[in-house]
C-alpha cells in the first residue's frame, strides 16, 4: 500500500511538472498554431511627423492588419518620437516593452553593425538599385537581429539624404569646411562628414530643430520629407541636394512580441508589411519633388543643384575604413546588383 501511495505522488508530481513545462511554452511562445481568438493590440512608434511618407506607411500598414484580421488586429502608431527617440525605440523592442517601431539603419547598426552597410556614401546608383539591395542583401542581414529579440519585417523609405546649412551656399567639400553637422549618432555618419571637413556633431532628431536655431550645430543633413515636414527651412538658409546617402527605415517587431502572436497573425503582420512597404515607397518617391518645391516656394531656403563627383571622390576613404565591420563581401553583393 505504501509502495502504491508513493509511486501514485512520483506520478502526481511528474504529470505537474508536464503540465508547468507545456504552460510555460506556450507562455513563451503563444499560440502560434491556430487562429486569432482575442484582439491583438500592437504598439508601433517612430520619430516622425504624422505627415512624413513612412509616417504614412505606418498607418497603411495599421490599416492593411485591421483589415485582413477583420479588426481583430489594433496598430497603434505613436509619431514624434512618443515613445522615444529611435536608440529607445530599438532597446524598447529588444526588451520586449515596445512592440514594434521604424527606425533608421544609422541607428539600428549599433545592434547589428553589418546592416550599417547601408549608409555608406553613395552606395546605390538609384532608388530601383536601393530596393533591390534591401530586399536581397538587406533581408539576410536582418536575421542576425532576431538574437537581439529584433525581428525585420522588411525596408519602408525615410529618402535621399541632402545637406542644409545657415553659414554659406555649399557646390563642394571646400564649402563645408569647419562647418558643425548634426549628424546620428552612427560612426560611417561620423566619418562621411570628417572626410567632407565638416565637424560632425551627434545629436537626437528630437533636438535638431532647436539646436539649429540656437546656433548649436551650423546645420544637418536628411531628406526632403524631414526638412520640409519638420520645417527647418525655418532656421536654415541653404540647401545643397548631394544625394549622399540613401535613408532605408527598417519596419521593426519584438521577438517577444511575435512569438505570442498566433500563426494567422503572424501572417497577416507579414503581409500588411509587405504591402504597406511597397505603397510606402511609392509615394515617398511621389513626394520627393513636391517638398523641394514646397520648400523653394517658401523664399527662405536656397536650394543648389551640385556636381557629386567631388563629394564621391572625397568620401572613398570612408569604404576602406568600414569595410572589415559591415563585410566586404556585403559592400561587393550591393554593387554587384543590377
Amino acid at each position: 500500500m505504501k509502495t502504491f501511495i508513493r509511486l501514485s505522488i512520483t506520478f502526481l508530481l511528474l504529470f505537474g511538472l508536464i503540465l508547468s513545462a507545456t504552460a510555460n511554452g506556450e507562455q513563451e511562445t503563444g499560440n502560434t498554431s491556430g487562429e486569432i481568438t482575442e484582439k491583438v493590440v500592437i504598439k508601433l512608434g517612430h520619430i516622425a511627423d504624422p505627415s512624413h511618407p513612412y509616417a504614412k506607411g505606418a498607418e497603411e500598414f495599421a490599416r492593411l492588419a485591421a483589415e485582413k484580421s477583420n479588426g481583430m488586429i489594433e496598430v497603434k502608431v505613436f509619431p514624434s518620437s512618443q515613445l522615444g527617440g529611435q536608440k529607445e525605440l530599438i532597446e524598447g523592442i529588444t526588451y520586449g516593452s515596445i512592440d514594434m517601431a521604424l527606425v533608421g539603419t544609422a541607428v539600428l547598426g549599433q545592434f547589428q553593425p553589418q546592416i550599417s552597410l547601408f549608409d555608406l556614401p553613395f552606395l546605390f546608383r538609384d532608388r530601383d538599385h536601393a530596393y533591390k539591395s534591401l530586399d536581397t542583401v538587406g533581408m539576410e542581414l536582418g536575421k542576425e537581429l532576431e538574437k537581439n529579440g529584433i525581428k525585420l519585417l522588411g525596408y519602408m523609405e525615410n529618402g535621399i539624404r541632402h545637406l542644409t546649412n545657415d553659414k554659406r551656399e555649399i557646390q563642394s567639400p571646400a564649402d563645408m569646411q569647419g562647418l558643425k553637422i548634426r549628424v546620428m549618432t552612427n560612426k560611417i555618419y561620423i566619418a562621411m562628414m570628417k572626410s567632407l571637413g565638416a565637424s560632425p556633431t551627434p545629436m537626437a532628431f528630437g533636438e535638431l530643430y532647436s539646436a539649429m536655431q540656437q546656433g548649436v550645430v551650423d546645420g544637418q543633413e536628411n531628406p526632403s520629407a524631414h526638412i520640409w515636414t519638420s520645417r527647418f527651412f525655418e532656421v536654415q538658409q541653404y540647401a545643397s541636394k548631394t544625394a549622399h546617402a540613401y535613408a532605408p527605415e527598417p519596419v521593426l517587431i519584438s521577438m517577444s512580441t511575435w512569438k505570442k502572436l498566433p500563426s494567422t497573425a503572424q501572417g497577416i503582420i507579414v503581409e500588411s508589411a509587405k504591402e504597406a512597404i511597397a505603397w510606402q515607397r511609392q509615394l515617398s518617391t511621389d513626394q520627393d519633388n513636391e517638398f523641394w518645391d514646397k520648400i523653394i516656394a517658401t523664399g527662405k531656403m536656397k536650394v543648389t543643384e551640385v556636381d557629386r563627383q567631388p563629394f564621391v571622390d572625397a568620401t572613398k576613404p570612408v569604404y576602406a575604413e568600414f569595410a572589415a565591420m559591415v563585410g566586404q563581401a556585403n559592400i561587393d553583393a550591393v554593387q554587384a546588383i543590377k
